[in-house]
């Protein structure tokens, strides 16, 4: 009798396991289906998240797109066209827009569509490695956790639901991490058939081309590849020799595919404003003499990724790296350690203290928060009353973390605001209202305009042509300002316009963008007729992939 209940214990356990794994993942479900609603809100205001993502980067990064299905043409020469380095994210947006038209919501309903892969993709990686170092296949509770974290994050819901670049590369990063974890661990081909050797292929070909669209989504991306590097080091079973038999090949396909991309479309066509994006983002403020203060202030604001989660997190990681390094052999949580490193070398260099860029590390910090504290736990009873102490607090972390996210994000989702959406559509309705003027839009925001609005926008801060000259091409006749008009867009504008105030939005809860300012713009004097500038011409091969008419002027979908 006791035989058979000491038995029966290991199956109830295991059914407890999966229960409670069915209802952290139900759980999560719902807080993803909450991240589809109210789509076109504004970023929330009093949040402790002060980013300029969010009146800009989801109109740039997606202007290709959108300019591609509003005009006709994806390029509009002289002007900021970041998608001649990052076309990943708008060649999606493309496939999307195809369908649903141009518009915020679709926008940011693919972003949402993309998180639900980051959490799927994240479930799997967890399982994927505890299947290999434990044969046995116990349930975890590690994996639907880390899900459920994510999921309830109200710096995943904020920043998860804008059109923007970070999660695309989420989503990349974690399916290189699985690619690489298929990549096979021996390779001489003896006595293999097809099948096997196409089965040892098929990660290499993956693993090739994923590492090229992370770098095409985002060039940071280089900065994650010694993550990614030390999975394919791991499962070549940590021999150099085989790591090299491994990854030399997939080192040739990225590089042959990005060469190729760089030779026939950059190179010829798009050079200056490919080399302008990083120009224009070369900037840092990291000095010699403020080195130390940056690295300080840079890791210090990692606190945006969560309170809770960020010094749980770092936690976890000194538990793993000096006190039981044993953890260590899942080589996940070594790979999320270099994720996080590498990308706070990249944050601390650029010293843009951006919250957005710590998006990006939310994942890896989630991850070996997660399986460290799994870990501890599971091995309470035989470890040291030390290690038995840190499992069940970091136990007690995880809950708490999980009930303050949800109650955060749940007020962010109960309390939408439309500040922005609604200037954009008064804006809108001005400058339809008005036959006289060009409708083309200038302004900083002008690219998101375009995506709440289908208003024409140019930049008026990025671009490969100088404002004066950018102005005097291509005739705005309406100019959205933040707060005021700096010296410098004055100085650009007032040799052929006067300005006319028209209306002004508060808007959001920025105090230097708080108040969005419509302008006429009324010419100084008519605007001489004549043949305009020449317009360099692009081959037919790359205007008809995004749909522009045979032989039509690109610049004709600006004018009145």
């Amino acid at each position: 009798m006791t035989s058979s209940l000491g038995s029966s214990e290991p199956r109830l356990r295991t059914a407890a396991v999966r229960w409670a794994e069915i209802f952290l993942l139900v759980v999560a479900g719902v807080f993803l289906a909450l991240h589809a609603v109210h789509l076109r809100a504004d970023f929330p205001n009093h949040s402790p998240w002060m980013d300029w993502a969010k009146y800009t980067d989801e109109g740039w990064y997606g202007d290709a797109a959108i300019r591609h299905f509003q005009r006709g043409d994806w390029y509009v020469p002289g002007d900021f066209n970041p998608a001649a380095a990052l076309p990943v994210w708008p060649v999606v947006e493309s496939g999307v827009f195809r369908f649903t038209g141009v518009g915020v919501e679709p926008a940011r309903a693919l972003t949402v569509g993309i998180f639900a892969l980051i959490l799927m993709s994240v479930y799997f990686l967890i399982r994927r490695w505890q299947r290999i170092f434990d044969p046995s296949r116990q349930p975890h509770l590690a994996p639907a956790l880390a899900v459920l974290l994510l999921a309830v994050s109200p710096f995943c819901y904020v920043f998860s639901r804008m059109a923007i670049l970070e999660p695309m590369l989420i989503l990349l990063t974690l399916l290189a991490l699985i690619a690489a974890s298929y990549l096979p661990e021996k390779s001489n081909g003896k006595g293999e058939g097809w099948s096997a050797r196409a089965g040892a292929l098929l990660p290499v070909v993956a693993l090739g081309l994923l590492l090229p669209l992370m770098v095409l989504t985002k060039t940071t991306a280089i900065f994650l590849l010694p993550a990614v590097g030390w999975i394919v080091f791991a499962r070549s079973g940590y021999s150099w020799k085989q790591t090299l038999r491994s990854g030399i090949p997939v080192v040739a396909i990225a590089l042959s595919c990005w060469i190729a991309y760089y030779a026939v479309v950059v190179k010829p066509y798009f050079l200056d404003d490919y080399r302008y994006l990083f120009s224009a983002n070369s900037y840092t403020g990291m000095t010699l003499s403020n080195a130390w203060e940056v690295v300080y202030e840079a890791f210090e604001d990692g606190m945006w990724a969560g309170a809770i989660l960020y010094p749980l997190a770092l936690g976890a990681m000194a538990v793993a790296l000096l006190m039981r390094p044993r953890v260590l052999r899942n080589p996940l949580i070594p790979a999320t350690i270099l994720w996080i490193s590498g990308y706070m070398v990249f944050i601390s260099y650029h010293y843009n203290l951006q919250p957005r860029y710590y998006l990006v590390t939310v994942v890896p910090l989630t991850l070996v928060a997660v399986l460290v504290c799994e870990d501890l736990w599971r091995r309470r009873g035989s470890a040291s009353p030390l290690f038995s102490t840190l499992g069940v607090a970091g136990a007690i972390t995880l809950a708490a973390m999980v009930v303050t996210d949800a109650r955060q994000t749940l007020d962010y989702v109960r309390h939408p605001e439309y500040t922005f959406a609604n200037a954009a559509d008064r804006i809108r309705q001005i400058v339809n209202s008005d036959k006289e003027h060009n409708r083309l839009v200038l302004s900083i925001s002008g690219s998101d305009l375009s995506l709440m609005t289908g208003l024409p926008s140019i930049c008026d801060d990025f671009g490969t042509m100088e404002l004066e000259d950018r102005v005097k091409v291509y005739h705005p006749g309406w100019y959205v300002a933040w707060n005021q008009v700096d010296d410098d867009k004055m100085d650009a504008l007032t040799p052929a316009y006067r300005l006319h105030r028209v209306a002004s939005f508060p808007v959001m809860d920025d105090p230097d963008r708080n108040l969005l300012i419509l302008y006429r713009l009324d010419p100084v004097e008519a605007v001489p007729s004549g043949p305009r500038r020449q317009v360099h011409r692009l081959p037919q091969v790359l205007r008809a992939g995004f749909g522009h008419p045979s032989g039509q002027n690109p610049l004709q979908q600006l004018q009145p």
